[in-house]
């Protein structure tokens, strides 16, 4: 155990002590959150992330096992006992791991500790995809046409994908991410996409129900905020579109969406606050939709935590909503009413993950040899990475979530790009040239957008992109005489140079994002009218 100073806990509260079972940015989120507050923040820690830099900021900090998960962020008495040697009496959960996980919250309150989040029995009520479906459909809020339970077997669901029409979408009844889906365009291939789409939630979840679904195509995917309290306020906080998607994961999101006006967005929130009331819902949740072509929307789920996405609710609406949580779980009502909410201005969220867009955007590891944050007005970053981290591929491969806010849409635009030119981070692959690819594609930048528009836009290969790179050094490798003397001064000069150069990858800068001094005056060289 590591421990080290804090200021005085908050004498209202009741617990002075939060234990956060996460790691990487949101972990970073929670114990700033809990300084504010004057809550002193314990951390857990696996073997691969000992120098983590939420282990360094927290009040404590304490080892739970080798990296597999399995063995250390989801050990759930190894967690326990942590509280219990730290006297914790709080347990933020972040989001994934155990964050959805019932069962854990059930034996949290068993230890008489005080989760922050939904109760268990809230959870189990829309935590798999066909229960939570139930709950909208009494609710009265639309949802996808389709089954509200798993199909037995190929025969009952080709005789409700033939009743709906093709194309149908197979889900799997648990998890997320994408995992256990198949989209089925031909009664020929249904028998054999539910074995896969079976087979897949098995082994993620270990749930093999699936049930059937209409497609819904092109739709965008729209989610309203929400949180509730123990004394029976339950408020929305707008919409948050995540219509940018690869594999359904998101990539960015923004608020509001450019494409619901005020009576749509007023469904959108009295359904969400159906659902929330249906299940008695306590603390941060999100309600998610599909918005169809006909402007018709359907209930997805709902995820019982606390959303990647939430900076851009909290910029638009100047509420922190992790103090929000906090205050939830000590059984103190919420700090403001819904007439008090105000929206203001335009925000947008681009996740920075650890992934090649180039290749499909897979996963990777390595070491960030040198990483410098973007700042100045109207740029928000959430956090965990630093110079020299190893990026382990144990966890999500989420590094930040880099945030901008504007007056308006097209200045929320112009600051994310402002702020992914000055985003560095080198030594791994990440997903910024996609992004930096995305704020200038004149689809989103008139807000036509769907689910499938990466696919779309910029192809699973990343073929076309990466031949447009490969042209463009090509062409620099071909600069007259005088360009290359220009090129070799700003080597010279530049103190990065040295160190810049040993960065250089073979064939190629696509597993790096840095921008460095010779990387810009050698594009400036290029285009210069020698």
């Amino acid at each position: 155990m590591r421990a080290r100073g804090t200021s005085s806990m908050a004498g209202q509260w009741p617990f002075e002590k939060v234990l956060i079972v996460n790691r990487g940015e949101i972990a970073v989120r929670v114990i700033r959150a809990c300084r504010d507050l004057g809550l002193k923040s314990v951390a857990v820690y696996s073997d691969a992330d000992r120098a983590a830099r939420h282990v360094r900021l927290a009040v404590e900090a304490y080892h739970i096992g080798p990296p597999p998960a399995r063995e250390s962020y989801l050990n759930i008495p190894k967690l326990l006992d942590v509280a219990k040697q730290s006297g914790a009496r709080a347990i933020h959960p972040g989001y994934g791991f155990l964050a959805e996980n019932a069962a854990f919250a059930d034996a949290c309150a068993g230890a008489g500790l005080i989760f922050v989040g939904p109760t268990g029995d809230a959870m189990r009520a829309v935590g798999e995809k066909t229960s939570a479906r139930r709950v909208a459909q009494q609710a009265d809020v639309p949802i996808v046409p389709g089954a509200t339970a798993g199909v037995e077997d190929a025969k009952e669901a080709a005789a409700m994908a033939a009743k709906l029409g093709y194309p149908v979408m197979l889900k799997a009844a648990s998890g997320g991410g994408g995992m256990g889906q198949r989209v089925v365009t031909r009664p020929e291939d249904l028998e054999s996409s539910l074995r896969a789409a079976r087979s897949e939630a098995a082994s993620a979840f270990g749930d093999s129900e699936v049930y059937l679904e209409k497609l819904i195509s092109p739709a965008r995917h729209i989610e309203m905020q929400i949180i509730a309290d123990t004394h029976g306020n339950v408020v929305h906080l707008g919409e948050r579109e995540c219509s940018v998607q690869r594999r359904r994961q998101k990539l960015i999101e923004e608020s509001p969406s450019v494409v619901l006006d005020d009576e749509l967005r007023g469904k959108f929130a009295e359904a969400a606050l159906k659902v929330a009331r249906a299940i008695n819902y306590t603390n941060a949740g999100t309600c998610e939709f599909l918005l169809g072509p006909d402007r018709q929307f359907y209930f997805l789920e709902v995820n019982t935590r606390l959303q990647v996405e939430h900076p851009v609710t909290e910029w638009r609406t100047g509420l922190d909503l992790v103090k929000e949580q906090l205050r939830v779980a000590a059984g103190l009502p919420l700090s403001f009413t819904q007439e008090q909410v105000q929206f203001r201005g335009h925000a947008i969220e681009c996740r920075v993950t650890a992934e090649n867009p180039y290749n499909r955007f897979l996963p990777g590891s390595g070491t960030i040899s040198n990483y410098q944050e973007p700042a100045g007005p109207g740029v928000r970053v959430d956090s965990g990475a630093f110079a020299g981290m190893e990026v382990p591929l144990f966890y999500d491969s989420l590094l930040a979530k880099l945030i901008t806010w504007g007056e308006d849409r097209q200045q929320a635009i112009a600051r994310m790009r402002r702020a992914l030119s000055e985003y560095t981070i080198a030594g791994v692959s990440t997903t910024i040239p996609f992004h930096e690819f995305a704020m200038q594609h004149p689809r989103f930048l008139a807000g036509d957008l769907s689910t499938g528009w990466v696919a779309e836009a910029w192809s699973e290969s990343g073929e076309k992109a990466q031949n447009a790179e490969q042209a463009r050094q090509a062409d620099a490798s071909q600069l007259p005489p005088e360009a290359l003397a220009a090129l070799a001064a700003a080597l010279v000069d530049s103190d990065l140079g040295a160190a810049a150069r040993k960065r250089v990858h073979p064939g190629g800068d696509h597993n790096g994002t840095e921008r460095s001094p010779w990387r810009e005056a050698g594009r400036r060289a290029a285009t210069r009218n020698w």
